[in-house]
């Protein structure tokens, strides 16, 4: 008699990330129609930096593809500490540099080496979906703090006070973004100095998500590493400097965990992918730096547009798009559903957009998010698209 097959791990219950059902459904659209204008994605719509592209090309030639040191190649830890510095992060070196696979590999190697099943984390709600599910595959207890507009959908260190005495105790971690994955909102960086000092004072790790650092508009970010190195940062290649695919990423890391991490990415991943580290190091150089440029002037148009044509179809609260590049906006006076109105949305005019589900478990049936990170004339046709829509439907 035969035993049965393992069943599937508790720990793996978690929700799936609705974005890649309407990536798939926008692709299948593509396959019949061949008329999608893709606003769903968080990624640009460009390709990577031809110097990224050229410095890979060499290093494919050279047949520089082998094992790299786990923690990356020491020019590429080079070059990040530089990058920090430049943003206005004093004294980062090489040593304080992990890179890992993707901004995905560090947290998920972060949230290993600093935290126990059980431990509390918060994060902020609305906020990036796999901040969520990777805690909760791993055991720990995610509280979500409901932040809205009267605080430009980011926390406060009155927020977190309030929330550390009505439960009794402060978390073990806590995970921020700025500018952030949905609403593109920028913590100012008196506000993010605070919550540091908060963090510090009652020993919660705190996570500052800083992956879209250099998409800014007229609001300026900081880095919570200005203020304090007991927390955690998290950078990226994908969205500044347009390579997602390449699965680069990395963290500023404190001292106490650094070693942790490194053991823990040495039996992961053993490193990240060779090639696309000698893409990024060409990527974080001067000779990308004009080209990178030119894509935040696009991104700078079309947020424009965007404010401009929203009001066309009834949307009037959004919020404030400070960075990144992405607008999230509430759909509640044409939708109490906003997963079946984005799949409508995408059947009858080929936009494909993301419903608010997937960054708000509670209020995110009348939220969508779209991206900017398209050609200006596309992202004006999906708005022609969507305003006969609207007006087809009332």
């Amino acid at each position: 008699m035969s035993l049965p097959a393992a069943q599937p791990s508790r720990r793996s219950d978690v929700e799936p990330f609705h974005v890649m059902e309407v990536l798939a459904a926008a692709a299948e659209r593509q396959r019949t129609h061949g008329d999608v204008i893709s606003l769903c994605a968080g990624q640009p719509s460009t390709g990577a930096p031809r110097a990224a592209r050229e410095a890979a090309a060499a290093a494919i030639e050279a047949d520089a593809l082998g094992y790299t040191e786990t923690v990356g190649i020491r020019p590429l830890r080079e070059a990040i500490a530089a990058y920090h510095r430049d943003l206005g992060v004093d004294d980062v070196s090489a040593d304080d540099v992990i890179v890992t696979t993707g901004s995905s590999g560090a947290f998920t190697l972060l949230f290993l080496a600093a935290f126990d099943g059980g431990d509390e984390v918060w994060m902020t709600r609305p906020g990036y979906p796999a901040y969520r599910n990777t805690l909760r595959a791993l055991g720990t207890s995610v509280v979500e703090l409901a932040c809205g507009a009267e605080v430009r959908y980011q926390p406060t260190v009155a927020m977190l006070e309030a929330e550390r005495v009505a439960r009794g105790a402060a978390p073990k971690g806590l995970v921020v973004a700025s500018p952030a994955n949905p609403t593109g909102t920028i913590i100012d960086a008196d506000e993010l100095a605070a919550i540091a000092r908060w963090c510090d004072a009652h020993g919660v790790l705190l996570v500052s998500d800083e992956i879209y650092h250099g998409i800014s508009f007229g609001r300026a970010t900081s880095s919570a590493w200005q203020t304090s190195r007991q927390g955690a940062v998290i950078g990226s290649v994908s969205k500044f400097f347009s390579m997602t695919g390449w699965r680069v990423g990395w963290m500023l890391v404190p001292a106490h965990l650094r070693r942790r991490v490194a053991i823990l990415a040495s039996n992961l991943t053993i490193c990240p992918p060779a090639v696309s580290q000698h893409a990024a190091l060409a990527a974080l150089g001067e000779a990308a730096r004009g080209e990178l440029e030119e894509h935040v002037e696009t991104y700078r148009r079309n947020r424009e547009l965007v404010q401009r044509r929203l009001p066309e179809i009834g949307v009037t609260t959004y919020a404030p798009p400070d960075g990144a590049f992405y607008a999230w906006c509430d759909v509640a006076h044409l939708t109490d559903d906003s997963a079946r109105w984005c799949a409508d949305v995408l059947a009858a005019t080929g936009v494909a957009i993301t419903p608010g589900i997937d960054f708000d478990p509670v209020d995110g049936h009348r939220f969508m998010r779209m991206s900017l990170a398209v050609a200006s004339d596309e992202l004006d046709e999906a708005f022609d698209r969507m305003v006969r829509f609207v007006g087809s439907s009332s």
